[in-house]
């Protein structure tokens, strides 16, 4: 018989509104740092006025807090404009973009990892199925030493340090 899980709660994801919710309910159990690994920075997901709150009340906080975005199409999220860019713009020593090299952009998954703890994990980017779960260390750990991987192997984007005027 499975022993009932004591701490976190997980459940599947199967829309874009599920998925939206499901983000925003991991990263708000973040206290440090939220590690994202998107294709396009999904819209009407990481630029979610409530996303963007959560976001913004974690960073303005917690002194040592870092949101680190990996893009592995930033072309279309600078040209489509993106509010979590905006945000990133304006609180650029908390949130960092990079751009994905090349030959790394063979990942076909996204996901979004709070505190080594918490993730939401889609294995295709392009379709909304997926889980999340709030308190998973092992797996959190392992997409996470993966996303660090591709972080120090890919470059910052400029682009999205650009001020518009």
């Amino acid at each position: 018989m499975e022993q009932a899980r004591e701490k976190g709660r997980r459940w599947v994801i199967s829309t874009k509104e599920e998925m939206q919710q499901a983000t925003m309910e991991v990263v708000s159990e973040a206290s440090r740092r939220v590690s994202i690994f998107t294709h396009d920075l999904e819209p009407g997901i990481y630029d979610n006025h409530e996303f963007l709150e959560i976001v913004k009340r974690m960073v303005l906080s917690q002194a040592y807090a870092r949101i680190r975005v990996l893009i592995a199409n930033p072309a279309r999220a600078v040209k489509n404009g993106n509010n979590l860019v905006h945000l990133g713009r304006r609180l650029n020593t908390y949130i960092e973009f990079r751009n994905v090299r090349e030959d790394l952009r063979t990942h076909a998954e996204a996901f979004c990892i709070a505190d080594e703890t918490a993730l939401v994990y889609r294995l295709q980017a392009e379709r909304w199925e997926g889980i999340a779960d709030t308190y998973e260390p092992a797996v959190a750990r392992l997409y996470g030493k993966m996303f660090d991987e591709i972080w120090l192997a890919s470059e910052v984007e400029m682009e999205f340090r650009q001020l518009g005027i």
